[in-house]
């Protein structure tokens, strides 16, 4: 008898192209299945911001301080400890005066100063560099101020959406309710209070201490400002409002889902007009500005994987024309997919 005749499967063909397309859509899978986050969380999820302690003020009256134009990607904020203060900040914008507990940032920069609610002329004051940050202060006798002035980092072209949906100048209170109170005022006080105790003195790993509770301050800030019924305009308006929460919920959630206003507006039970008009009112543009806004952060993410294509990229933030999304791309971020991919190694 002959030999048996052997069967062979002939192997299978897979090109890589197919491979890296069937993990991403694995990854995607396994996107979906996760739990959904919170407004805020998913934001801070597609915006990363970290924090830095700059200087701490000990000052008596008269003094004053001035702050430039931030660059780019750079939030300055101040955190009055003790004593009073007077900010006036360039545009539009009435002078405040900042208390105890009082926390002020400026999400767009702003050029401002800060001084005592006298009108002498203050002198000079000095500085003097602690081991982990700045220490400033002067001679005078009049009412004392101690502040703590540091800032929220945010990498260009990420800040853009913060910068577009922000106040440009936000104010909440780091007062606890009382001394066992949960409240988000009360974990702010609490967050605080570490700082001034982690910049009172060189202390061992401050630096990335002091870094780490800045991160927790934008946070915390956020939330606190989200809470109030009275919310400025932009995302804190529109999270603090119970009606339009699930539509933030959601375009945060899976921007690249194909929103469209009436099935948002379905979500938020409401009709397609009432819906676009609290947006307009709220958040200060359209739904489809804000989506495409989330859209664009979201790219910028996902270009900086070099596995993904911007075919790939176009089709995640919900994009089935690619011409169309670079056109968009090019308008919100100011440069195309290809240039942001070579300026993100840079």
């Amino acid at each position: 008898m002959g030999e048996p005749l052997l069967y062979k499967t002939p192997p299978l063909q897979v090109s890589s192209k197919t491979l890296i397309n069937n993990l991403n859509r694995i990854n995607l899978e396994k996107s979906a299945m996760s739990p959904p986050l919170d407004w805020l969380s998913q934001l801070l999820a597609m915006v990363p911001v970290s924090g830095h302690l700059d200087t701490r003020c000990y000052y008596g009256a008269p003094w004053k301080v001035t702050y430039d134009l931030s660059p780019a990607g750079e939030m300055p904020y101040h955190i009055v400890l003790k004593g009073s203060a007077i900010v006036n900040a360039q545009g539009d914008f009435p002078a405040q005066q900042l208390d105890e507990g009082d926390i002020i940032l400026f999400a767009h920069g702003t050029a401002h100063v800060l001084h005592d609610v006298g009108a002498k002329t203050p002198r000079e004051a000095s500085f003097r560099q602690e081991l982990n940050f700045v220490v400033s202060e002067n001679n005078e006798i009049g009412e004392r101020l101690d502040m703590l002035c540091g800032r929220f980092i945010v990498r260009p072209p990420y800040d853009r959406l913060l910068r577009t949906y922000l106040p440009p100048r936000l104010i909440v209170r780091a007062v606890p309710e009382t001394p066992i109170s949960h409240s988000t005022a009360s974990q702010l006080a609490n967050l605080v209070n570490l700082m001034r105790h982690e910049s009172a003195t060189p202390t061992l790993g401050a630096h990335a201490m002091l870094g780490a509770l800045s991160a927790a301050l934008f946070t915390l800030a956020l939330r606190l400002a989200g809470e109030d019924e009275e919310a400025p305009s932009g995302l804190l308006a529109m999270a603090g409002h119970p009606r339009l929460a699930p539509a933030l919920n959601a375009i945060l959630h899976d921007p690249g889902h194909p929103w469209t206003l009436e099935n948002l507006a379905a979500l938020c039970n409401m009709s397609r007009a009432t819906l676009a008009r609290h947006f307009k009112e709220r958040i200060g543009s359209t739904t489809n500005d804000f989506i495409t806004d989330v859209r664009m952060t979201m790219a910028i993410t996902e270009l900086k994987n070099p596995s993904n294509s911007t075919e790939q990229v176009a089709e995640r933030v919900g994009y089935q024309s690619i011409s169309a999304f670079q056109k968009t791309f090019r308008q919100r971020i100011g440069m195309s997919p290809a240039q942001w991919r070579k300026h993100r190694d840079t």
